[in-house]
């Protein structure tokens, strides 16, 4: 897959998310989101990349011809999020109404002091996680994220919760290292989490039919899983309009053991499987869709668009038997 939208710079920059920040931190959220109409009407005439990408992906999903309104809708949806970004990091939990599906089996895992790698993607707010701080405050989320890529989401991180900031993966880290990084958060009994739906130019992946047709997904994560040994649950962070979200958990697996001569098999299994959930909540949400460049090739103009990765984190994996370098996925 072409490896553009993790070279270009990070969409958006310090001085925008500080300005939201601001906005927000003064004007309130109405406030703010009254601003993200201009936002949403520049990306759509200006755009082109963005907009060229979003009605791709639109056609696909939905069971009708996509318009401008429906980009237009594509694109505030990704904008709110971000928006909301500042405040769920910031802890201000009680401005939404969050709704959860599936957390008893987590925290009954918690409980027991189990390890668990939590796999999302870039559809929906992944920041919706934070609502586990409200059930377990002790509970501890280590995020894998590149921080040199994501320079700017890392300073905004580090103002609004700087002990949400030391609690980051760094996966600019060498693999070996990032590895022990999260086998020993594992061991602690602590959540990590990783964004798994995107790959990078050399890396490993599998292909697996999605919205129609075959995109590749990383490897990486799916083999860290199988060397490590550790419960897998995958999240969804749905935005629903207004104040409302909706945070999914399923168990993906209870631990995979995977001999090693049967791996890249059971693997491209696993890869299929992960595809098959992540279409049925995208189909549930189309518009929670923030892959903005086109997701089966890579190669297209979209692939230039800033609003690949603005506001996105890294997601990372790697099997250390293996002796690879943990890729960034997401």
């Amino acid at each position: 897959m072409n490896a553009h939208w993790k070279q270009r710079p990070e969409g958006g920059g310090y001085f925008a998310l500080w300005l939201i920040r601001s906005i927000a931190r003064y004007g309130g959220r109405p406030v703010a989101r009254a601003c993200l109409y201009p936002i949403t009407l520049y990306f759509l005439i200006v755009r082109g990349p963005e907009r060229r990408a979003s009605l791709a992906y639109l056609a696909r999903v939905l069971d009708r011809r996509p318009g401008l309104w429906d980009v237009a809708r594509h694109i505030h949806t990704f904008a709110a999020t971000i928006l909301d970004r500042v405040f769920l990091l910031s802890g201000q939990l009680s401005r939404f109404d969050i709704a959860t599906v599936g957390l008893p089996a987590l925290a009954a895992r918690v409980d027991r002091g189990e390890g668990v790698l939590v796999f999302g993607s870039h559809h929906g707010s992944f920041d919706a996680l934070r609502v586990l701080s409200l059930t377990r405050p002790s509970l501890r989320v280590r995020i894998v994220l590149d921080v040199a890529h994501n320079a700017a989401i890392t300073r905004l991180l580090d103002a609004l919760n700087p002990q949400l900031a030391r609690d980051v993966i760094d996966a600019g880290q060498d693999g070996v290292s990032i590895v022990l990084a999260i086998q020993e958060a594992l061991a602690r009994g602590e959540l990590v989490a990783l964004l798994v739906d995107r790959t990078e130019s050399g890396d490993a992946s599998v292909r697996a039919p999605f919205l129609g047709r075959d995109a590749a997904f990383p490897v990486a994560p799916w083999s860290l899983a199988a060397t490590l040994k550790v419960p897998v649950v995958l999240a969804f962070g749905l935005y629903r309009g207004g104040n409302r979200y909706e945070l999914v958990f399923e168990e993906f697996s209870a631990g995979l053991d995977i001999p090693r001569r049967e791996r890249g098999e059971r693997i491209a299994a696993l890869v299929r499987d992960y595809a098959a959930r992540l279409q049925h909540h995208v189909r549930r949400a189309p518009y929670n869709w923030f892959n903005f460049y086109d997701f089966w090739h890579g190669d297209d103009a979209a692939d230039d668009s800033p609003l690949a990765h603005l506001g996105g984190a890294a997601g990372a994996g790697a099997a250390a038997g293996e002796h690879r370098d943990l890729r960034r996925a997401g």
